[in-house]
């Protein structure tokens, strides 16, 4: 393990992302690198894919979506 230096306002975004997601700092920095790093390796892949495959991978029972939910613009 290691200490990573990154700048203020990343680290303001990722305290507030942390929060919203119910997450420590730590588990939402590895959250965002482990998806980056799944998006840079496979780029045609939507987020959604990417979070649907790596719950399935984890064992959850994510079934696939059929209908896109609502978004707070569109409710």
């Amino acid at each position: 393990m290691g200490i990573v230096s990154i700048e203020d306002e990343l680290h303001e975004q990722l305290r507030r992302a942390a929060k919203a997601s119910y997450r420590s700092i730590n588990a939402q920095a590895a959250f965002w690198i482990r998806i980056g790093m799944l998006c840079e390796t496979h780029p045609g892949v939507t987020f959604q894919e990417l979070v649907a495959r790596e719950l399935r991978a984890a064992g959850v029972d994510a079934p696939a979506q059929k209908t896109p939910m609502p978004t707070d613009a569109a409710a």
